[in-house]
């Protein structure tokens, strides 16, 4: 059985906006929080592709990706993911190839195939649609053979991109990416932080589908949750209340930025919305470090996943810091 102590821990930052704040000082955030796990010891730092949604400020992935990486020295970069079905295939080998060639070794590809916003949203970025749109599985194939290395013939090359080992990641929070992913042989992420539901089934399915490639040899598996430590349980507690309002939100299809904590979140949300927030965070962890390190180590029990991806948003940059410090001591990163 793996334990907690042996699992590697990574970052997801969906550059949160907080209510009263810039969108400069949330990038400055960013790049603060990523030396800062950096210096503890987690695994990989990767950002999301979201466009139109208030409160998200990672729509330039590739750009806030290179902006990361030049201001750290180790930790891996990458995408979690590039909605892949938005961008020329070629145009993602070209701007990965480049990552790539900066900072060689510590580029991830971690692609999506939801559009990571609204219907009239992606008109805007898919603004050559036609009546039939390139199937996810064609679009991958295609991005692989730019990073392969180049045929005698070929007349069109990503420069740079071509040849470069460039790791890449199917995520999904459904099933469709889980059947890809075991079919291609490629590691596989699963959105576990805002969609449990199909979570083991996922994992499962993938599992029990891998094929070995050129480019995994065995099924490998990360989980994306929701985590936020704090000294105390009541402590974690109270700073959740920012998660849940952003969740209340989504459901309510209002999207805001990070809201401050509230004492009461009854006076919020009612029965119905209570029950649907906390059914999306079903998998989170929140709690003071004993919580933490027993609610992290029954995840791995039930999932047997190779890595964690965490999220951990708190509406003072000091407590998401303290969090993810939290989080390094119970899960003794420095032992992994």
């Amino acid at each position: 059985m793996k334990k907690l102590a042996d699992t590697k821990l990574s970052v997801l930052d969906l550059a949160p906006v907080i209510e009263g704040k810039s969108i400069a000082e949330t990038f400055r955030n960013t790049l603060d929080l990523a030396r800062h796990v950096e210096r503890l010891g987690y695994h990989r730092f990767w950002m999301a592709e979201h466009h139109n949604l208030e409160g998200i400020a990672s729509a330039a992935t590739s750009v806030l990706l290179g902006y990361v990486a030049g201001g750290t020295s180790k930790i891996r970069v990458g995408s979690g993911g590039i909605m892949l079905p938005n961008h020329a295939p070629l145009v993602i080998a070209e701007q990965f190839g480049t990552l790539e060639t900066l900072y060689p070794g510590r580029i991830d590809l971690g692609l999506g195939r939801a559009p990571g916003t609204d219907g009239l949203t992606m008109r805007a970025l898919r603004r050559e649609m036609t009546g039939r749109e390139a199937d996810f599985s064609e679009l991958v194939q295609e991005l692989q053979h730019y990073f392969a290395p180049v045929a005698e013939g070929q007349k069109v090359r990503a420069i740079p991109g071509a040849g470069l080992q460039i790791p890449i990641w199917l995520l999904g929070s459904s099933l469709y990416s889980a059947q890809l992913a075991a079919l291609m042989g490629l590691p596989y992420a699963f959105a576990g932080h805002f969609a449990p539901e199909l979570m083991m089934r996922a994992i499962d399915l993938y599992r029990v589908g891998f094929q070995p490639s050129e480019f995994l040899r065995e099924p490998k598996v990360m989980i994306g949750v929701q985590v936020l430590a704090a000294s105390s349980d009541a402590q974690a507690e109270l700073l959740a209340t920012s998660l849940y309002q952003r969740f209340l939100g989504i459901i309510r299809n209002q999207r805001v930025n990070l809201r401050p904590p509230v004492a009461n979140m009854d006076e919020i949300w009612n029965p119905m919305e209570k029950e649907l927030v906390l059914s999306k965070l079903r998998t989170s962890v929140i709690g003071g470090p004993e919580k933490i390190r027993s609610g992290l180590q029954k995840l791995i029990d039930e999932t047997q996943a190779d890595e964690l991806m965490i999220v951990s948003d708190a509406y003072e940059h000091a407590n998401r810091l303290l969090s993810f410090e939290i989080i390094a001591r119970a899960a003794e990163l420095s032992k992994v």
